[in-house]
């Protein structure tokens, strides 16, 4: 296989932009990564465009803003993994040899209040199997087996949000307190408003490209390292989101993904200079540090205390603000996830800068047992 890169990225704020359509927002990033990329429009030999509820041939729809060239364009649906699998998709088409230059997008606009999700069966109208619920259960278990506290969830929404002050594409660019945190409206015990990302519109656009043609681009190509996906399997109960590693026995799903991912780049956890991190709650972040090998089991708070994640830490998690703060646009985020990466390695960052990043992690779990996993470095 082909060694791949990314050349242009761009997005723009997450937000909500009710007077906007799809299409109004995920044009302007797809320009912006051509620009950052140099590469004009006729140069594109396909797209994978993400989305959830953006309808149908979205991808048509938004790319015909930018100039109807012809190029192939699929249609990506894979829950909030989405736009990590438009980039894998991207990705694998000229690591096999059959594009050269390929254009990856994610983009959302979405209705205010609980992720949507399509009936199933009976008893999950008990309430179970709400998102929160489920993190909520996950964090009660973590709690019970290691002695995790609230404050340590709630300093993970601490850091998210002084992370998204820095951050001009951020959603919310507020500092809060663990008391403000902890204070906020109860959700889901013990999960409150301010451990739960906003959902909102968003779009982010990357640009690969093979890396033997990709100099002729730039001078500043980043590697694509390693691309995994995984789904659950049928002994793991099919619909289950296969979180919690330090809960269950054997890896979780977000554990086989990033071992698999570990492996590909011939890295280990230890090598990564920075990680964005699928933290839809914070009680995720925090058990997700252990699933990645970031620590051992039961150790994610002591991580979160001894400012390990946070910038000037050893590895810091989630410099763009992550989900908590940058919002979560379904099908936007994982892209956006690379785009992050890729301007912490070209050290572009300004205040949020992880100095001397040179390898960065982006992992996004999705609902219904879904992972993707990408390693990124300077090349």
């Amino acid at each position: 296989m082909r060694d791949v890169a990314v050349i242009g990225v761009d997005m723009i704020r997450f937000g909500r932009y009710e007077d906007k359509s799809v299409e109004d927002l995920a044009t302007a990033p797809v320009i912006g990564a051509l620009r950052d990329a140099g590469v004009p429009w006729k140069d594109v030999e396909a797209a994978y465009v993400a989305h959830e509820y953006q309808g149908l041939a979205a991808g048509q729809r938004i790319l015909a803003g930018v100039g109807a060239s012809g190029l192939p364009i699929t249609n990506i649906e894979n829950a909030c993994s989405a736009g990590a699998t438009a980039f894998r998709e991207a990705y694998l088409m000229i690591a096999l040899g059959r594009y050269d230059v390929v254009l990856a997008l994610g983009c959302e606009k979405m209705a205010r209040g609980l992720i949507q999700q399509l009936p199933d069966d009976t008893w999950r109208t008990l309430g179970t199997d709400l998102i929160p619920a489920q993190f909520a259960l996950l964090a009660r278990r973590h709690m019970h087996e290691y002695g995790t506290t609230r404050e340590q969830f709630a300093k993970v929404a601490v850091k998210a949000h002084k992370f998204g002050a820095l951050n001009p594409y951020a959603q919310y660019r507020k500092e809060v307190t663990v008391e403000e945190v902890i204070g906020s409206r109860m959700v889901s015990d013990p999960i409150t408003l301010l451990m739960c990302c906003p959902t909102g519109d968003g779009a982010a656009a990357a640009l690969l490209c093979s890396m033997d043609k990709a100099r002729q681009y730039t001078g500043r190509p980043i590697k694509v390292a390693a691309s995994a996906l995984n789904s659950t399997t049928y002994s793991e109960g099919i619909g289950s989101q296969n979180f919690g590693t330090c809960l269950r026995e054997g890896p979780s799903l977000i554990t086989v993904s990033a071992r698999e991912a570990y492996e590909q780049a011939g890295l280990g956890p230890e090598d990564l200079d920075l990680v964005e991190l699928h933290d839809a709650f914070a009680t995720a972040e925090l058990i997700h540090y252990e699933e990645l090998d970031l620590c051992r089991a039961g150790e994610g708070g002591r991580l979160i205390d001894e400012g390990v994640v946070d910038l000037g830490g050893k590895i810091p998690v989630n410099p763009s603000g992550g989900l908590l703060a940058k919002g979560h646009p379904l099908g936007a985020t994982g892209v956006a996830q690379i785009v992050e990466i890729v301007w912490q390695l070209r050290g572009v960052c300004g205040d949020r800068q992880v100095k001397g990043a040179k390898v960065g992690l982006a992992e996004v779990a999705g609902t219904a047992g879904v992972n993707a996993t990408h390693i990124l470095l300077n090349s």
